[in-house]
């Protein structure tokens, strides 16, 4: 009877290893496990894949109900949340014994989303960061031989390439989504969060600065005010010269390859972000491979992350899915090396900054926005509207100054 219920028990075999993954990235991973289980006859993958619009929810169930898997893909915006639940497993020790994983190849600041307070607990799997799309044939049609390098060159062009008399803009920014007006913001001096992320930053110059030229694009007319779901099917209205400029991810060059026509194919571009003084730096998204705390079969794990880690495999997981790998040297193999629509992110990785490792931040970017849709709405000035976000930050961040400031009374009274 023991032999079993023991047969019967979950995670009872000792070469199952549990892997969760978020959206899409699931369906292209079922092609690489094969080859990885074939490597290691002694390990099979449980896979289960979980919708993005509950995987957070699912992760911090797991956790409290103590049912968490072995592995999993991990935003680097969620992982300080579950580092500060101590979920997760450091991870430095068997970096420093990798003979795969060279902390040195990778994108340094992609590297950094992985560290917080001072301890590595993931493995950046794939980037995303965001830069502009670009119709090359009508700035070329408007006398632009090359894209932005700096904001004024950006407003010269938006001013000349927008119409709204006859709904063309020179771009698209929906104003339900944060990611513009936060890259925009990470290319100021200025933190977003200041005194260790305990209180909003957002009255800054830096800010103010960003926020203005971001208000300024609706106010001159050279963005329409409408969000993502009113602007319908964004690649053909791309497509149709509706807008020059699309600020977008990597996600967006098989889309547009998929949607406009072949014979289109010179007419758009990519380009890196300008920034206010010159190139600019962008977000720092993407996902990471941690093991929790509590897995069962953490050497399993860790191969699969050394394995999914490898140059060669993570040019196989861009051919599938178009996901950026996060190794310098992975983006000298395969289609990417050879792809001009890639090389503008190429670029771009090398400058890109981390947002705040806060696990308040998505809360934080989400209230920014609304606020800022307020300001573009001209119900709130500038001022009021940074003064605004800093109020919403700082009641996020609430509990943050207790927990941080109980740890220190806490350390500051011990014998």
């Amino acid at each position: 009877m023991a032999t079993c219920l023991a047969a019967c028990t979950p995670h009872s075999d000792p070469h199952t290893l549990t892997f969760w993954t978020i959206g899409r990235e699931g369906e292209a991973i079922t092609q690489l496990l094969p080859e990885f289980e074939h490597e290691n006859p002694g390990i099979h993958v449980v896979l289960q894949q979980l919708p993005l619009t509950a995987a957070h929810q699912k992760l911090l169930t797991a956790f409290a109900g103590d049912s968490t898997p072995d592995m999993t893909q991990l935003g680097n915006t969620w992982l300080p949340e579950l580092v500060a639940l101590g979920a997760l497993e450091p991870l430095q020790a068997r970096v420093a014994r990798s003979q795969v994983i060279r902390p040195d190849d990778y994108f340094s600041s992609i590297w950094s989303t992985n560290v917080y307070d001072g301890a590595l607990y993931g493995v950046p799997w794939y980037v995303d960061t965001r830069l502009l799309f670009y119709r090359s044939d009508l700035l070329k049609a408007a006398g632009f031989n090359a894209p932005p390098r700096d904001w004024t060159e950006w407003r010269r062009m938006l001013a000349v390439l927008s119409h709204p008399e006859r709904g063309v803009y020179g771009i698209l920014l929906p104003t339900n989504e944060y990611e513009q007006l936060m890259s925009l913001a990470l290319q100021q001096p200025d933190p977003l969060l200041r005194d260790d992320g305990r209180y909003g930053n957002f009255e800054s110059a830096g800010f103010k600065r960003a926020l203005s030229f971001y208000v300024d694009t609706f106010r001159l007319h050279q963005a329409p005010p409408i969000t993502n779901v009113e602007a319908g099917n964004p690649w053909v209205e791309f497509g149709r010269g509706v807008y020059d400029f699309y600020f977008s991810g990597p996600w967006n060059i098989g889309e547009f390859r998929k949607r406009l026509p072949a014979s289109e194919e010179g007419e758009w571009n990519t380009a890196p972000l300008p920034g206010p003084d010159g190139p600019g730096a962008s977000g720092a998204g993407g996902s990471s491979l941690v093991i929790f705390r509590k897995a069962r079969h953490k050497e399993a794990a860790w191969k699969l992350i050394e394995y999914l880690s490898r140059p060669d495999v993570q040019g196989r997981f861009y051919d599938l899915l178009g996901d950026m790998p996060p190794r310098r040297s992975s983006w000298a193999l395969g289609s990417l090396r050879g792809d001009p629509k890639a090389h503008a992110f190429r670029e771009q990785l090398e400058r890109v900054k981390p947002t705040p490792p806060v696990p308040e931040w998505e809360q934080i970017v989400n209230e920014m926005q609304l606020v800022a849709a307020q300001a573009v709405a001209g119900d709130l000035s500038i001022d009021q509207a940074a003064a605004e976000i800093d109020r919403r930050a700082d009641r996020i961040l609430e509990k943050r100054r207790w927990m941080l400031d109980r740890a220190r009374h806490i350390a500051g009274t011990a014998p």
